[in-house]
């Protein structure tokens, strides 16, 4: 039987929960509970967007709504003085007694946060507290308040009354002391040696100064969406947001511009860490951060290889059968998706078919959920355009679930600022990763647990699962009678092949960034367009892209385990459930998990 949780049920059980264990006080399992409970309030000082795209800055939180994260290098010294005594009080709970769900919640803070406080201890960098974005670079094309803050305005934050409206504006307020702490970091980095590659300095350069032309106006990124929040609620509020954004956010912006180009004019085009000030010591940490593991980059990297080589097989008896013999994989794959009706036409005309083509995508799959899982979430999203400044350096797309009460629904962020990367080859698997039964469907199941799980997330588990609920797709049957969606499935696996490749290529092995563009065409078929912006990414996120493959194989790894453990017993839906009831682990605690629904099914 399969039925389906609201969130706003879910919140209601916690608060029963709540308070039964509220009459309980005194257990080991409420004194863990109480002491999570506390360290995700405190996570939220220090990171209050959060709180805002969870939906959780209400009520006596509400002040969290006007504030903006210290990206200063105090504020980074105020998160390791938490990280640090955090994981002293964690230490110190007695685990005996507790049930699995808070073992598993109190592992998952350990590695969340000795992780974290491990990447803050190298000399430079941004190293997040359970998140996906760790970068040496605290600005780059992907990376900064220059981009994070418009977006969280446009599609997080809530202005429903004046208040919300006043907490809109202190939030913009705040925005030119974020931008110089930044640059300040930035700064101190480029005394330190550590510049960015020239041409991811080009890209943010050219990104912030178009940024700059336009956040002044009316319609601009940091006014626009205020302007569109408030047309019910009365007051002047454009006119007072135009008056911030003049006076600070752009004086603020164009300083921070300044240092990039002081950056600029001493960068060099070599893209790997591998040429940078405790380069290899840095990538080492990111790849543990990207996976949750400790595997070699010359391990990982023999891993792509042997991953692609069974995938391009794959793709290859595809194209066979649709005619195309001659030229490699790649070249064949190019060629198919250059058929007429595999497009769609260029300008406003396309971004309108693409985006109602994956909305097509995410309706088709839901009638066939219940196959893979016992109980529905709500699978709550909606499909928007990504902010034109984000464009040039973003992925094709990307999507998250919504807040907790699901007041604001989970989102796509598709990259249409060249429309040409989107096709019906390469959207059906795009959108079952980043939507359902991906990003925005396991979220909300993460949703369900305790605050501190919604806050901390893994690179290798998040991406693994969306990668997962790709192939899930295809055994739910979404790709029987649509080969071109079938071969898009399979040139992404290939993509998140590659990654692997081409990651520890450019930070351990040296290669050029043409080198690396050359070797992801020729594996993926995708155009360069969409090759330059992927690669553009790895070279800001060092380890990151190593999570997908390495997360997807772990899950199938471990539903081999349980099919072989438990025979004629094993089912689909349980093993899917348990996997996203456990919420967001690492990998060696997702083990743990499967083994406890292993002996439950036994």
């Amino acid at each position: 039987m399969t039925s389906v949780f609201s969130r706003r049920e879910t919140l209601a059980g916690i608060t029963a929960l709540s308070a039964t264990a509220s009459v309980r006080a005194g257990t080991p399992a409420s004194d863990a509970g109480a002491l999570l409970d506390r360290l995700a309030w405190q996570l939220l000082e220090l990171l209050p967007e959060r709180a805002t795209t969870l939906g959780v800055d209400t009520g006596t939180h509400a002040d969290l709504r006007r504030r903006l994260e210290d990206r200063s290098p105090t504020g980074i010294s105020a998160r390791q003085h938490f990280l640090t005594d955090a994981l002293r009080q964690v230490a110190q709970v007695p685990r005996a007694g507790l049930d699995p769900s808070t073992l598993t919640s109190l592992a998952v803070v350990e590695s969340a946060f000795r992780t974290a406080l491990d990447g803050m201890a190298l000399p430079y960098g941004v190293a997040t507290i359970g998140d996906w974005r760790n970068t040496p670079y605290a600005v780059i094309q992907n990376v900064g308040a220059w981009l994070d803050v418009p977006q969280m305005l446009d599609g997080d934050q809530p202005v429903r009354d004046k208040t919300d409206a006043e907490a809109y504006l202190a939030r913009l307020a705040a925005m030119p002391a974020q931008l110089d702490g930044e640059t300040l970091r930035i700064r101190q980095a480029r005394e330190q040696g550590l510049v960015p590659p020239s041409f991811l300095l080009d890209k943010t350069i050219k990104g912030m100064a178009a940024t700059i032309a336009e956040a002044a106006k009316a319609d601009g990124p940091l006014i626009g969406p205020l302007a569109r929040k408030t047309s019910a609620i009365p007051g002047d509020w454009t006119n007072r947001a135009a008056q911030i954004v003049r006076a600070a956010i752009v004086p603020a912006l164009k300083r921070q511009l300044a240092e990039l180009q002081a950056e600029r004019a001493v960068a060099v085009s070599a893209p790997g860490l591998n040429v940078r000030p405790h380069g290899p010591e840095w990538y080492g940490w990111g790849l543990r951060a990207g996976t949750t593991t400790k595997r070699s980059a010359a391990d990982l990297h023999a891993m792509g290889k042997a991953r692609l080589a069974d995938l391009q097989a794959q793709m290859d008896a595809i194209l066979r059968k649709q005619g195309l013999t001659q030229g490699s994989v790649a070249e064949r794959a190019i060629a198919y998706q250059k058929r007429p009706g595999i497009g769609f036409p260029d300008g406003d005309e396309g971004r309108r078919q693409i985006i109602a083509y994956m909305q097509g995508r995410i309706d088709a799959i839901r009638p066939r959920l219940p196959d893979a899982f016992r109980r529905l979430a709500r699978g709550h999203l909606e499909i928007r355009r990504m902010p034109l400044a984000q464009e040039p350096g973003a992925p094709a797309a990307y999507g998250g679930p919504g807040t907790i009460d699901g007041s604001v629904p989970g989102k796509v962020w598709v990259n249409l600022g060249d429309p040409s990367i989107h096709n019906r080859v390469t959207i059906p698997d795009l959108v079952y990763h980043e939507g359902i039964p991906g990003h925005v469907w396991q979220g909300e199941y993460a949703q369900r647990l305790p605050l501190i799980r919604s806050i901390l997330a893994f690179n290798a588990y998040s991406e693994g699962w969306a990668l997962y609920s790709e192939q899930l797709a295809d055994e739910l049957g979404m790709y029987r009678d649509d080969p071109a969606g079938r071969l898009g499935y399979l040139m992404g696996l290939a993509w998140r092949a590659v990654r692997l490749i081409v990651d520890t290529g450019i930070h351990a092995i040296g290669w050029s960034r043409d080198q690396a563009l050359a070797e992801f065409i020729a594996a993926t078929g995708l155009p360069r367009s969409n090759a330059e912006s992927e690669v553009d990414r790895y070279c800001a996120w060092p380890g990151q892209a190593c999570g997908y493959e390495v997360g997807r194989a772990e899950i199938v790894s471990q539903r081999t385990r349980a099919q072989k453990a438990l025979g004629p017993r094993y089912d689909l839906r349980d093993f899917d459930q348990a996997v996203v009831d456990g919420g967001n682990v690492p990998l060696n605690v997702l083990a743990e998990n499967v083994t406890r629904y292993i002996d439950g099914t036994r």
